[in-house]
């Protein structure tokens, strides 16, 4: 099975099934995907994603992005989600070259946790709930998407290793990533040198930090965001064999 799926406009397109669990299991294959916008899919890509069979979107961006950006096209049998985790937006562009990168995305993702808990747990519980093909995405499928991949992991009980390896495997997509960025803004100096980065630190440093402040990620998603046995339940039997 392979865990890049290959399309023409989108660079961070991957399967989260493979990976093993504490207990044994293993997160099933072709039933939950990430990504950067689905916003560009079009033309052969738009018919490779149908063929996949994903019949929910889930879009992590704020409404102005969406605005912005455009959003998945409308077509029959998927729903679509937008919840925008993320209540402090900011410049990744215009990051001081001076700061800790990895210390301030972590604060940043905190801050994620800590503000979007209405809209995470929403975003379980449609996973919990579907039946077919999932996808959820934000801009770059980077830091929300990264943030919402690294929780749903740990609740399946992925151990860390293996999710920061996933969630550094945006750093693959990277110089896409800032080509985009360039693209999108010619007229813009980029001055942040970690744009598009995401190494392993950086989640380990929200993971630790949720650890420390709540016990565990499970811990969190039960006192922070209202999440209940029954639902992380539900999660487990949708998404792991």
């Amino acid at each position: 099975m392979r865990r890049h799926v290959e399309f023409q406009r989108l660079h961070n397109f991957r399967d989260l099934g493979g990976y093993r669990t504490r207990d044994g299991r293993t997160v099933r294959w072709r039933r939950l995907y990430r990504s950067d916008s689905l916003a560009k899919l079009q033309g052969q890509d738009w018919e490779d994603f149908l063929a996949l069979g994903v019949r929910t979107v889930i879009d992590l961006r704020y409404p102005w992005e969406i605005e912005a950006k455009g959003r998945i096209p409308e077509a029959e049998g998927i729903a679509y989600a937008n919840l925008s985790v993320e209540h402090r937006p900011y410049d990744q562009a215009e990051i001081a070259p001076g700061l800790d990168p990895w210390r301030y995305l972590a604060d940043r993702y905190a801050e994620v946790a800590l503000d979007g808990a209405a809209e995470l747990r929403r975003a379980l519980e449609l996973i919990a709930d579907g039946s077919a093909p999932q996808v959820f995405h934000c801009a770059s499928g980077k830091d929300r998407t990264g943030l919402l991949a690294a929780l749903v992991l740990a609740l399946l009980g992925v151990d860390e290793d293996d999710i920061a390896a996933d969630f550094a495997l945006t750093e693959l997509a990277t110089e896409r990533l800032i080509a985009d960025w360039r693209e999108a803004n010619p007229a813009r100096t980029l001055n942040w040198p970690g744009y598009g980065r995401a190494p392993e630190v950086v989640i380990r440093l929200f993971l630790a930090e949720l650890a420390a402040t709540y016990g565990s990620v499970d811990a969190y998603a039960v006192g922070h965001l209202g999440v209940d046995e029954a639902l992380l339940s539900r999660l487990r039997a949708q998404l792991l064999d």
